[in-house]
């Protein structure tokens, strides 16, 4: 039974999951708005216009919602004012200095209430298998239990839908290619600069997706050094 269309707002960050996010909710629903948060990373500035980009080309309106407030008083290495962005592999224990607190639990809640003012049904986030590595508010526990908050606590009983949630990096990289995602026009590097640095973890674990997926990589990278093993 195939399920029912929904209008749906999609969190997009810019990267190669939010923007096949993006893409799949196009395909599979009526995605009614993207949404992306500025919230003073080293990289968002870098991320953010390919957003705007992709929304435009699938003809969805495109917001950024300002978040001054985590720049101003969280403390991750993610943000511009924090400590340099560590290198290695996506899972190693250093990537937790990456981490913004409570960032999803956030941007759900504010997304919730954007979607129930756009009329939206549901609203969707990139979140994948590999993500709760790391990160605490990536995690299933918290994922069903914000979802079931979301829709409590909103008259239209928004749900969240999180399309990759079964599927790794790897599979979203070919998912995102049979939709037509250009991904040489996303962004994933944490450090921020003219290119992807390579060795970050998100660029390792970018590379890496690639390479499973038996993909070429459209992006230019300033280091192809070889990848760092997984940790046990």
């Amino acid at each position: 039974m195939t399920a029912a269309r929904k209008k749906v707002v999609v969190l997009c960050s810019g990267g190669m999951d939010s923007v096949a996010c993006l893409y799949e909710i196009a395909r599979t629903h009526e995605a009614v708005h993207s949404l992306s948060f500025h919230y003073g990373s080293k990289h968002n500035d870098r991320e953010i216009p390919f957003a705007r980009l992709h929304s435009e080309k699938l003809g969805i309106p495109h917001s950024v919602v300002r978040l001054d407030f985590i720049a101003e008083q969280f403390e991750s290495a993610l943000l511009a004012k924090g400590g340099e962005i560590p290198k290695g592999h996506y899972e190693e224990q250093s990537m937790k200095q990456t981490v913004v607190p409570f960032r999803n639990g956030i941007m759900l809640s504010i997304a919730a209430g954007f979607a129930e003012s756009k009329g939206a049904d549901a609203l969707a986030i990139a979140a994948h298998s590999g993500d709760h590595a790391i990160y605490p508010d990536c995690r299933e526990g918290f994922m069903a239990a914000i979802a079931d908050a979301i829709r409590l606590g909103t008259y239209a009983g928004i749900e969240v839908l999180r399309p990759f949630i079964a599927m790794d990096k790897a599979r979203i990289a070919a998912r995102g290619a049979e939709l037509g995602v250009d991904f040489s026009q996303t962004w994933s590097c944490y450090v921020g600069g003219e290119i992807h640095c390579g060795e970050c973890g998100t660029c390792v674990e970018r590379r890496e997706a690639f390479l499973l997926a038996g993909l070429p990589d459209p992006t230019h990278y300033a280091s192809a050094a070889p990848l760092p093993p997984k940790p046990c």
